[in-house]
């Protein structure tokens, strides 16, 4: 938000502090400054001068030779008797008589100070010395203009500094626009003069026209028909129009041009001009119409059709969605309301009859409409902060009079006021009811002892309504303001007003217990730790993902929450896992020539069949992911299943358990992304945790992944409870041994399984308290036999006891093995 502070000094009657004072009354009490201009620089001798005598160039069409008045005011210029400097001027419309901008030699081009300063010098033009120039509005950087001299509209004389005569000699204020989200009416020039009076604890006035009740001028000449028509009564609760005829089209006064100028308007015309000044005034966007190009007459207010077309002010032509607020002619869009209008009724200078429209949107709605077509405008920028519509009347009526004035416009038509406002807002003229708080109760919050009498005062000052009853205030916020709801409202109002830097500084009392550490925090932690010294690499990717991506790895869209208003065409759907983002990023890395590596994410996941949570929002859940990659050239032997899920093991040790992955017990959306045969459901201590495996060969090519891929996708809390199985045991003092069993089992049979089976029979049958280990060595199929498998593990055990002897852990086997012919058939090789 730029803020003019000559701009400011129009709506006060008190003298600003200095400029630096106050930036840092603004920066601690109002909004967070991004840049300070002073716009007077650029205008340094630059002189209004009257064009006394004016001829042409003896050796040009279209040069002549002026000689001008400056009052005698530029130094170091040569003149002639009359004391009159001479300029050789090229324009069109100079004249005799004429009031203009001079620039005199050694003055910069306005137009250039901000990027290559250009300096004007007197040389000869065609053989005529030319000292300086008059310059264009375009010249000044007051419009686009340059076809000729910008004529002064004003009695002033000759010498006068242009920037004096229309207050170019400003500061301008950059505020940061998030520090006014809540606060609509500090988008305009108004607002911030009465905020600046009330940090300076000074009584601010509006101005008269101000108000929610204000007078218009009676129908002047033959009514123009307007009817208005609003469906949309929820999402634009107010719509306010009135006809005008016989305007005239032209430019801008130059004190206007200026005015806008200065806060980085670009100057069209009269009719436009004046609708962005006044919605920079209240902060309350206007639109102007050509009456003529609205065929039927008819304004009219509804959602758009999906496919509708409509061709805006800036040259876009967009296609509509039916969440899209358009202003219509009854029939077809003419405007996208809130955001821009439409280039078909655009005014123009054929324009004679116009409509000026005063509305309000839902803020929500704008917001949404302005990301789904990428358009940011200064309406837009407004009504997503949620304007007032107790202003609508008294902006309009007041910029109905100046129409009257600057264009020659008569009215032609009553107000139209479509009005769905509550009754009980308009009669109370605010839009929340009175709030009634005790200065105990403010006090208390901001450690301050202010009396009834200051806090009443501070308020006023920035024009609440406030009674006194003892220590008890009735604060009734005034039309503008939509923020003051509740007793904190009003406390912050205070504080602010007061100044937060006048707040006492004392520390508060807090307990100096140290505070329990986050389990989950502290897993992620460790997890981290785990992984990246295993070998991997931690990525974070985005919570939303593209809908192609989840097709390519075979994930139901369906079952993803598809966000109505996303960042990015990229980023449409909540992740369902955490997998395709993690496999999106292989084949980038491959490419950038990383031929072997282990990615990992720690994060949240979405999806439909989880359980709301209990304020009915989706559930979410915590997940560990890791993908492994090794190009051709690197790919060693095995399956990647087994190279992913030593990383696995890295976090778990031996604690999990595998059983053969069934597309019939998948457990969430992350399961559809593996090969069956080639993946494995992972328990720990029996719950289901996750899943491991190889991916699709489908996904491995809409990916463009290798050969060697595999990863694993496990709940994070898994890690948490893993941890409470886990239990410091010595190792044992006597030595260990070693002996290797095979078993023959059927095809059928997995390697989990029997590694399971084994494993409990060796500990059924354990040999006092011991520390058992099981290693697979190899598994053989031979060529004639299909229909069997010999599986061949290693046992390290060892006693805490005593040393144990080779037959007694050959007779420990035997036992095992027998046990496992009872229950897999298996027969000892």
């Amino acid at each position: 938000m730029k803020v003019s502070l000559n701009w400011i000094r129009q709506f006060i009657d008190f003298d600003l502090p200095s400029t630096d004072e106050l930036v840092e009354r603004i920066s601690s009490q109002l909004g967070a400054i991004e840049e300070i201009v002073e716009t007077g620089k650029k205008y340094e001798g630059a002189l209004i001068v009257k064009v006394v005598e004016c001829v042409s160039h003896e050796n040009s069409d279209h040069l002549n030779v002026c000689k001008v008045d400056d009052g005698g005011k530029a130094q170091n210029v040569e003149r002639d008797e009359n004391g009159l400097v001479q300029i050789v001027c090229g324009a069109p419309n100079v004249h005799a008589g004429m009031l203009a901008v001079w620039l005199p030699p050694g003055a910069t081009v306005p137009s250039t100070a901000d990027r290559d300063p250009f300096v004007l010098e007197a040389r000869p033009l065609r053989g005529v010395v030319s000292n300086g120039m008059m310059a264009s509005p375009k010249e000044l950087a007051i419009g686009e203009g340059h076809e000729g001299l910008l004529e002064v509209d004003k009695d002033v004389a000759p010498g006068t500094p242009f920037a004096e005569a229309y207050r170019m000699d400003d500061c301008i204020i950059d505020i940061e626009n998030k520090m006014f989200t809540h606060r609509p009416d500090c988008f305009g020039a108004l607002g911030v003069a009465r905020e600046i009076a009330g940090i300076l604890g000074q009584q601010f006035t509006s101005p008269d026209w101000y108000k929610t009740t204000p007078d218009f001028p009676g129908v002047e000449v033959e009514e123009l028909r307007l009817e208005v028509q609003n469906e949309l009564p929820e999402l634009v609760p107010r719509f306010i129009a009135i006809t005008l005829r016989d305007v005239a089209v032209k430019p801008s006064p130059v004190w206007l041009q200026a005015t806008l100028a200065r806060v980085g308007q670009k100057p069209i015309n009269n009719i436009v001009d004046l609708t962005n000044f006044y919605m920079l005034v209240t902060g309350q966007p206007l639109h102007a119409y050509d009456y003529d190009k609205v065929a039927t007459g008819k304004l009219g207010v509804r959602n758009a059709r999906n496919g509708e077309k409509l061709a805006l002010l800036n040259g876009k032509t967009i296609e509509l969605n039916d969440a899209d607020i358009v202003i219509t002619d009854g029939e077809k869009a003419i405007g996208l309301g809130g955001v821009m209008g439409g280039s078909e009724t655009e005014v123009s200078s054929e324009t004679k009859n116009i409509i000026l429209e005063c509305a309000t949107f839902d803020m929500y709605t704008i917001r949404r409409t302005s990301m789904r077509h990428g358009l940011f405008t200064d309406a837009v920028t407004r009504f997503t902060k949620g304007q007032s519509p107790l202003q609508n009347l008294a902006v309009l009526a007041k910029i109905v009079d100046d129409m009257r004035k600057l264009a020659g416009g008569k009215v032609a038509g009553h107000v139209v006021d479509v009005n769905h406002v509550s009754a009980e807002t308009l009669e109370r003229g605010s839009a929340y009811a009175p709030v009634q708080v005790t200065t105990e109760f403010i006090n208390a919050r901001l450690g301050l002892q202010l009396s009834a009498d200051e806090m009443a005062q501070l308020l006023k000052n920035v024009e609440f309504d406030v009674s006194q009853n003892g220590d008890e205030l009735t604060v009734k916020a005034p039309f503008w303001r939509t923020d003051i709801e509740i007793p904190e409202d009003v406390v912050e109002e205070v504080g602010r007003l007061y100044g937060y830097d006048h707040l006492p500084l004392e520390l508060p009392q807090r307990d100096i217990t140290p505070a329990p550490k986050d389990e989950l925090i502290e897993a992620k932690a460790e997890i981290r730790k785990r992984l990246a010294k295993a070998g991997a690499n931690e990525v974070l990717t985005y919570s939303f993902v593209h809908g192609n991506l989840l097709d390519k790895v075979g994930q139901d869209k369906a079952q993803a929450y598809r966000l109505d208003n996303a960042l990015s065409p990229d980023l449409q759907y909540f992740r369902p896992s955490l997998l395709p983002g993690l496999l999106d990023k292989v084949h980038a890395n491959l490419k950038a020539g990383y031929g072997e590596f282990a990615l990992f994410e720690l994060g949240k996941i979405h999806d439909k069949d989880f359980k709301l949570d209990e304020e009915g929002l989706p559930a979410e859940d915590e997940v560990t992911t890791l993908v492994i990659a090794t190009d051709d050239r690197h790919a060693p032997e095995g399956a990647p299943f087994y190279a992913a899920r030593e990383y696995l093991e890295a976090l778990f040790g031996q604690q999990l358990e595998y059983e053969p992955f069934e597309a019939e017990r998948q457990a969430y959306q992350a399961a559809n992304v593996w090969q069956l045969g080639r993946a494995a459901r992972i328990n720990l201590h029996d719950d289901f945790v996750g899943t491991i495996g190889e991916f699709r060969p489908s996904i491995i090519k809409a990916l463009k992944l290798p050969k060697f891929c595999a990863g694993f996708e496990i709940e994070t809390q898994a890690y948490i409870n893993a941890l409470a199985y886990r239990q410091y045991m010595p190792l044992p003092r006597f030595p260990k041994v070693t002996q290797d069993i095979t078993l023959k089992v059927d095809a059928g049979k997995t390697y989990g399984e029997v590694l399971a089976a084994l494993d409990r029979a060796i500990g059924e049958n354990a040999i006092g308290q011991t520390q058992t280990r099981l290693e697979p060595l190899d598994i053989f199929q031979p060529a004639e036999d299909a229909s069997h498998k010999n599986f061949t593990f290693r046992l390290r055990i060892a006693s805490y006891e005593r040393t144990l002897t080779d037959a007694e852990v050959a007779k420990l086997l035997d036992q095992a093995a027998a046990e496992l012919q009872q229950k897999l058939g298996a027969e000892r090789v």
